[in-house]
């Protein structure tokens, strides 16, 4: 795994509290501005040069993951990127799995269905090794006329090396990126008469949880309160789905980490797993990770076998849950829109709870808390259309509708 894509969270958790905290509900989106250079009468640059590729008229077609990102460019960019360059695009939001099939079998086949495909940093280098995809750094080298001046790839942050082969060569222009947090119930941890049960209990404050311990003690205390009062309220989440990667996801990079199993438990140096080869996954902190996340399966609403990333935020915002890590492209609506979630203004984020040594580890480098990763669009060497969607991509990519995004 690339080290790169591993940080702490204390920054974003700070922007993230605050605006968890302070945020009314989310209001409507608005396209994003118009290209202020042209005079009036004046056709932009993204007009002309759709013009002057004879890219007017034409439909590209996309494919995503359904995210409050993609929905984005499909709801706001898109049409406002037609309405610039008369080039319509079709998004097609779908779940992951169904995502990554309909994209590589329709890049096995050559068919060029799509025109631009959704790229997460872990599947980009299988992708380059199967020569899949438009090298966007030399199209944009060999096409001076289609480069825009209001987009420049070194504007970007480091993560956009996620995207580039070996020699530098961008392959992917970053369209979201995802960090998972802690989240908690601020009306049930402030309540002061759970405050007092619980102290009774368990002899400390209740409060977000700092240690394993603490958690497992918080979630056995919620789902009990549940059951005691008739609601239906558990002690915590789990993204624990039986037949979907989102179960891997959480386990290794979220659960793993806390005990200070990096990296997958794969030694960087030699790519082994195992102990007796330098690696961590059979470790003895691996298996209290692991006895520690299946032991709260007990803990959790009974869709959790059957839960990914949405369904995990589906129960959040449903009140089902006391705490849990949840994306924080959900925790943004889960605490803001009252029309999808039931916790708005009772939303708390924490650090995640960990093991002796691993806060230290991630203010030195050594290790890492948390989750964070990301996708790109990128343009299949099948597509038939690709000087509409580089145009596309560069339009999303702006430092000015990036802001917004």
């Amino acid at each position: 795994m690339n080290k790169r894509r591993l940080f702490t969270l204390f920054g974003l958790l700070v922007v993230l509290s605050m605006l968890l905290a302070a945020c009314p509900a989310a209001a409507p989106v608005s396209a994003p501005a118009e290209e202020a250079a042209a005079p009036s009468g004046e056709a932009s640059w993204w007009a002309q040069a759709a013009q002057a590729a004879s890219c007017e008229g034409v439909t590209l077609q996309g494919v995503t993951e359904s995210t409050p990102p993609s929905n984005y460019a499909k709801d706001v960019l898109a049409p406002a990127f037609e309405a610039e360059t008369g080039i319509k695009v079709e998004l097609e939001t779908t779940s992951w799995d169904q995502m990554y099939s309909k994209a590589i079998n329709d890049m096995q086949a050559g068919t060029g269905i799509y025109d631009f495909v959704y790229i997460e940093q872990d599947i980009i280098y299988s992708y380059l090794a199967n020569d899949y995809l438009t090298n966007l750094t030399q199209a944009l080298a060999d096409n001076p006329e289609l480069a825009s001046p209001d987009f420049d790839m070194t504007k970007f942050t480091s993560f956009i090396d996620n995207f580039k082969d070996a020699e530098g060569n961008v392959y992917g222009i970053p369209m979201e990126a995802f960090v998972k947090v802690y989240l908690y119930r601020k009306d049930l941890f402030e309540d002061p008469a759970i405050q007092e049960a619980f102290k009774a209990e368990y002899g400390y404050d209740l409060a977000p949880a700092t240690t394993h311990q603490q958690y497992q003690d918080i979630a056995d205390f919620f789902t009990k309160y549940g059951e005691d009062n008739d609601m239906e309220l558990w002690g915590t989440t789990v993204q624990g789905n039986t037949g979907h990667s989102s179960s891997f996801y959480e386990f290794f990079e979220t659960i793993a980490p806390s005990f200070g199993v990096y990296n997958w438990g794969i030694n960087m140096d030699n790519w082994k797993a195992s102990v007796e080869n330098g690696g961590e996954m059979n470790s003895d902190k691996a298996k209290e990770a692991l006895a520690f996340w299946v032991g709260l399966l007990k803990d959790a609403p009974p869709e959790a076998t059957a839960s990914t990333w949405d369904e995990v935020a589906a129960s959040f915002a449903a009140g089902r849950a006391a705490q849990g890590w949840v994306y924080g492209e959900n925790a943004a609506w889960i605490a803001t829109n009252p029309e999808k979630s039931k916790v708005v203004g009772n939303v708390g984020v924490a650090l995640p709870p960990v093991s002796e040594g691993v806060m230290e580890d991630a203010e030195s480098g050594a290790g890492y808390i948390g989750y964070y990763d990301g996708g790109a669009f990128g343009i299949p060497h099948s597509s038939k259309n690709k000087e509409a969607a580089l145009l596309f991509l560069e339009y999303i990519g702006q430092p000015e509708v990036q802001a917004d995004w």
